[in-house]
């Protein structure tokens, strides 16, 4: 038994935060159908690394989901997706605000034709606003949020992440949201609309920064590695050449570092009490951390961290990550057969549930691959989808 596997949802939305929201319900059960312009597909296929021109960001984002190819703007396409959005729970669409409603498909009406509907709405700059209908992308997101300009070296320039990050914080906060959703339709009744913009989820976990703004006329601050909450807190590299991160969020293993570190004269300093205290005096604690790290090699490093249970990693790349024990011991990828290429490997699902476990069913789907299957539960004979297929209404 999986969690959500009496659920369908359509994921007609493009490349990553949608998508992502919509693969995280299939990853629990969901039965969802991923529709896509029948000559252009989701850009996404087309994104990092390809085996054979396949795309395998595409095998992990577009897993556990029928692919179905269906020209929305075409008006077959339209009524196609009513007769979906009839017998489904969730539609996620991340169009610019207005084209759904130019094709008919308004949110109101589809909710007339399916009161327990939850439409989740994903743009960059949500349903209303100045910059509601202007093209929005995660990059954005991340230099709007003040994510950009609190990054990097202090005296760099603003860093955006070499990742979709605001993309997958958003498809994080959009299957909450939807999840949200369902169960106050179990409570009322109906169905409701979900509107989310992608600038918006990146800025919540940032801290509290409006709040210190408002209060305090402060503004964060370029601190590379540093914490501007706690230190000492940095990356620090080895004799041997490694590099290693370090963390004294919490005041008890502060005090464990500084102590290993021959530093326990400093944990008698009044300032030391408080993680604000501490990052006053970072120079002097980041000197005395790193100057005993790169006296010894990482491997002792770590060891004598552990001993005196104080928290440091190694900062790994994906080579690392592949021979971890722990990774391993928790299951996070697993290697699934795929009709494109043969084998593929992925993360497995984030989380693991006691009772009604998620799974990776298998990956991402060539264009079209589930057309014919999907249009067949909607009632479409064989050659109403030939017709369909002629017209380049589907692929």
């Amino acid at each position: 038994m999986t969690s959500l596997a009496d659920l369908r949802v359509i994921d007609a939305a493009t490349l990553f935060a949608g998508p992502s929201a919509a693969m995280m319900l299939g990853d629990f059960g969901a039965d969802v159908i991923k529709i896509e312009h029948p000559r252009r597909g989701d850009p996404s296929r087309g994104h990092g690394a390809s085996v054979d021109g396949v795309g395998l960001w595409w095998k992990s984002l577009s897993r556990n989901k029928r692919a179905a190819a269906v020209d929305l703007s075409r008006s077959e396409g339209q009524e196609i997706l009513r007769r979906l959005v009839a017998r489904s729970d969730v539609l996620v669409e991340n169009f610019r605000p207005g084209t759904l409603e130019r094709w008919g498909l308004d949110p109101k009406d589809l909710l007339e034709l399916n009161p327990r509907l939850i439409v989740a709405r994903m743009t960059g700059f949500g349903q209303s606003g100045p910059m509601a209908g202007q093209p929005g992308f995660g990059t954005l997101a991340e230099a709007m949020s003040g994510f950009a300009a609190m990054t990097g070296e202090p005296d760099g320039p603003p860093t955006l992440p070499p990742l979709a990050l605001a993309d997958g914080i958003a498809g994080l906060a959009m299957s909450y949201a939807i999840m949200v959703a369902l169960h106050a339709r179990e409570r009322t009744g109906r169905g409701q609309v979900v509107d989310m913009a992608i600038i918006e989820p990146i800025l919540g976990l940032l801290g509290p920064q409006m709040t210190a703004y408002r209060a305090l006329g402060a503004v964060p601050r370029r601190t590379g590695n540093r914490s501007s909450s706690n230190a000492p807190r940095n990356t620090y590299r080895t004799r041997d050449g490694r590099w290693l991160a370090v963390s004294t969020s919490a005041q008890a293993v502060a005090e464990r570092v500084v102590t290993l570190v021959g530093r326990a004269d400093l944990v008698a300093q009044p300032w030391f009490s408080s993680g604000s205290g501490r990052v006053a005096h970072v120079d002097e604690l980041d000197e005395a951390v790193a100057g005993w790290i790169a006296a010894r090699d990482a491997d002792e490093v770590i060891a004598r961290f552990e001993e005196a249970q104080a928290a440091i990693a190694p900062i790994y790349d994906v080579r690392d990550i592949a021979e971890d024990p722990q990774y391993a011991a928790l299951g996070t990828f697993v290697e699934l057969p795929d009709e494109e290429l043969g084998t593929v490997t992925m993360q497995n699902v984030l989380f693991r549930l006691s009772d009604t476990p998620g799974e990776v069913r298998w990956p991402g789907r060539s264009l079209g691959r589930d057309t014919d299957e999907v249009l067949g539960e909607l009632d479409y004979g064989a050659e109403e989808i030939a017709g369909l297929r002629g017209k380049g209404v589907i692929a």
